[in-house]
């Protein structure tokens, strides 16, 4: 089991928890919302989440609760730019489909 981080995405995370001047990484997740059942939750983690599942990518620590887990296993979290538009990327080998705006997803 592992989430991982687009070499990108680690920089982005990086440079913003620099900005920030505190944190330990990013809390991964998922959330029931949307029209296709589930969406993602990412927020910066100040402390360790207990029970949390811990991942490090390219030096950025990633927490997952256990329950967000079975959802997202073997999820790579990227940070791409597509014109005037930049933004995180979930490529989650467990998505069957995904809305029409690309805001929520179903396994």
């Amino acid at each position: 089991m592992a989430v991982t981080l687009s070499e990108r995405a680690a920089q982005h995370v990086t440079s913003y928890l620099a900005k920030r001047g505190k944190g330990v990484g990013i809390r991964l997740g998922v959330r029931t919302t949307g029209c296709s059942g589930m969406a993602y939750k990412l927020e910066f983690a100040d402390d360790v989440p207990e029970g949390d599942e811990v991942f490090t990518s390219h030096g950025v620590t990633v927490f997952v609760d256990p329950k967000s887990l079975a959802y997202i296993d073997g999820t790579e979290l990227d940070y791409t730019r597509e014109g005037l538009n930049e933004g995180f990327k979930f490529n989650n080998p467990n998505v069957k489909n995904e809305c029409g705006c690309g805001e929520s997803f179903n396994v």
